[in-house]
């Protein structure tokens, strides 16, 4: 298939552009052809990589990865068609025209994460802007099916089904190359911002470069050095955004601190940010920007998780979460205890606690306990996956809020029946449910799942002024425990500054607006049916 050659101003076309009838290529057709292929993978790949950033950015900083997923993909699929349709009529300078389209790739995807970021710290029009990035980026790359055929079929002729299946070969391989590519390789070496911004300079080089050298006939020689030049400016500016990029996100992230940044990590699992206020030396714990907890109060909620679930047997603890050492802290001030299994799912926030000082002033150094064993998994996969050679005599679950598709099932009715399966007779579980002032439908509906994996709970609630009025559940098996007494081991010890006899006493009460009846039928969370991440996003509103 031959194009018609472009003339000057009277049909439109750039006067510096001329398609010709019979392209001179620097080498025979299949190599040549097999390059333009090679550029469709590359670009494929760079195309993959940018939905998924879109998508693990919108994950990282509002959770929710089935709706943010679900936006990107259907927005960018949308874009896709509209970009092809809207090509139709650059196919008479595609060389051009495709070396353009991946220049604008190059820049607007390479840039696309900070960009968002930036929009969520300081204008708050992420959702806005993410939709349009995915709009754009997902146009563009639309757009470039429609030149590669016609640049495919100006180097050898050949029947559209075959040209088509080439086209499409390349371009599936190269999205399962990126999709593979980005969590395995970009995010380990580069980041989330570096991996965005390697991707960029990747796709506009490959993409101008392929031009440049294949289809240089095609181009007089002032759009040649303009094609250069702008090769040249995109990746001297994704380069130098490269290098300040740790400052740039400094800057960003301490905008959605109250307090100045001690320390910022990513870790393959989560973003690890410590806050510390100067004046008043509150330390506080971030992850993906949710507060674990504020060195101010946290006394209030781990006495109260922790010392109502030791008013029974207690030599071998599990915590499942709590990676930070707080619990671990309260446990061992009972002598009697003999072990504490510690498994939280990021090893880096266990390291830390055993080894950062912004951690050991608060938990007093209780991972470095001999009786302490840190395991660094998965909970629901830990319990349901490994041997346990003995029963716990108390466990509790001190878990991230249920606020993403990864949180969700440590919240489900099938992992409560895995703990009850780690469970000795007499044992008690303690889990942390969120506000039932702020989430009421999400917590009550984490107790009715404790309760339908067959234990009897108890509800209770305290004051922590950095979380609000937050709840628990205290549970044990209702033939050998019954229903639990949230109240203090008769040893507890005498220097609790919160959770006093009288405190836990009045913590099983709640308010006619906020007890059981006033959500009506509490709905528990299933693998299948995670109904807890519905309940949390109607939490929160207005507050």
């Amino acid at each position: 298939m031959s194009s018609s050659p472009s003339t000057a101003a009277g049909d439109g076309t750039p006067a510096d552009l001329h398609a010709t009838k019979h392209l001179s290529l620097p080498m025979s057709a299949g190599p040549a052809r097999f390059f333009v292929l090679l550029a469709v993978f590359i670009c494929a790949s760079c195309g993959m990589v940018y939905e998924l950033a879109l998508v693990a950015l919108g994950s990282y900083l509002l959770g929710d990865t089935i709706v943010q997923a679900s936006i990107v993909l259907a927005v960018m699929v949308f874009a896709m068609g509209v970009g092809s349709l809207a090509t139709k009529r650059l196919t008479e300078f595609a060389a051009f025209a495709f070396a353009l389209i991946e220049a604008a790739l190059g820049i607007i995807g390479g840039l696309s994460v900070i960009l968002l970021y930036l929009a969520f710290a300081f204008a708050d029009v992420y959702t806005v802007a993410m939709v349009a990035l995915a709009f754009v980026i997902g146009a563009l790359i639309g757009a470039e099916i429609p030149l590669l055929m016609e640049l495919v079929q100006r180097i050898r002729a050949q029947k559209a089904s075959s040209a088509v299946a080439d086209l499409f070969a390349a371009d599936y391989v190269g999205g399962l190359v990126g999709g593979l590519a980005f969590p395995f390789v970009l995010l380990p070496l580069f980041g989330l911002p570096g991996g965005a911004l390697a991707v960029g300079i990747t796709n506009t080089v490959v993409g101008i470069l392929i031009v440049l050298w294949l289809f240089r006939a095609e181009l007089r020689r002032r759009t040649q050095v303009l094609l250069a030049a702008l090769l040249v400016l995109i990746v001297g500016l994704l380069t130098a955004v490269w290098v300040y990029i740790d400052d740039i996100e400094m800057t960003t992230r301490q905008r959605l601190y109250r307090d100045p940044i001690v320390l910022s990590q990513r870790t393959d699992y989560q973003e690890i940010v410590l806050t510390r206020q100067p004046k008043t030396h509150d330390t506080r714990l971030y992850l993906n920007g949710d507060l674990q907890f504020a060195s101010a109060d946290e006394y209030r909620y781990h006495e109260s998780l922790v010392h109502p679930l030791m008013n029974g047997d207690r030599a071998n603890v599990l915590v499942l979460g709590g990676g930070d050492g707080l619990a671990v802290r309260e446990i061992l001030k009972y002598p009697d205890v003999e072990s504490v299994t510690l498994v939280d799912l990021d090893p880096r926030v266990l390291e830390l606690a055993r080894t950062s000082e912004h951690f050991t002033e608060f938990n007093e150094n209780s991972l470095a306990d001999p009786r302490v064993t840190t395991i660094a998994a998965d909970a629901f996969t830990w319990l349901r996956e490994t041997e346990h050679a003995t029963a716990f005599d108390a466990i509790i679950a001190d878990l991230p809020d249920p606020d993403d598709v990864a949180t969700s099932k440590l919240y489900s009715i099938e992992f409560y029946g895995l703990i009850s399966q780690v469970m000795a007779p007499q044992a008690r579980l303690v889990v942390q449910a969120g506000s039932p002032y702020f989430a009421p439908q999400a917590y009550w509906g984490i107790g009715e799942a404790v309760a339908e994996a067959g234990l009897a709970t108890t509800p209770y609630h305290v004051d922590v002024p950095s979380f609000g009025d937050w709840g628990y559940f205290l549970a044990a098996d209702p033939n050998t425990v019954g229903r639990p007494r949230v109240s203090l081991p008769a040893d507890a010890p005498e220097d609790l500054q919160y959770a006093t006899a009288e405190v836990l006493a009045a913590s099983t009460t709640f308010p006619p607006d906020r007890d059981r009846e006033s959500v009506g039928d509490p709905q528990a969370s299933t693998l299948l049916h995670p109904r807890v991440l519905e309940q949390e996003r109607g939490a929160w509103v207005g507050y």
